[in-house]
């Protein structure tokens, strides 16, 4: 499925070491319709924004003690 979606290409076009078009295109559809590939994404986001928001807090920690060192 991420081989068609990144080349873009027709289900039938896909490479001949992957299995048949027609397996995979029943499971893309399939999973589209019970909504595996929303819940993956909503999932990842969510890693994203807590993997962001502690490095963010890591760097405002760093800086305000880094700050406070300067006047000790």
């Amino acid at each position: 499925m991420f081989y068609q979606l990144k080349n873009g290409c027709n289900w039938s076009d896909l490479p001949k070491d992957l299995p048949p078009y027609s397996t995979v295109y029943w499971h893309y559809k399939n999973w589209k319709k019970e909504g595996v590939f929303e819940t993956v994404m909503c999932e990842l986001h969510k890693q994203l924004r807590e993997k962001v928001k502690k490095i963010h807090l890591d760097s405002i920690n760093y800086r305000r003690f880094s700050s406070s060192e300067k006047y000790l």
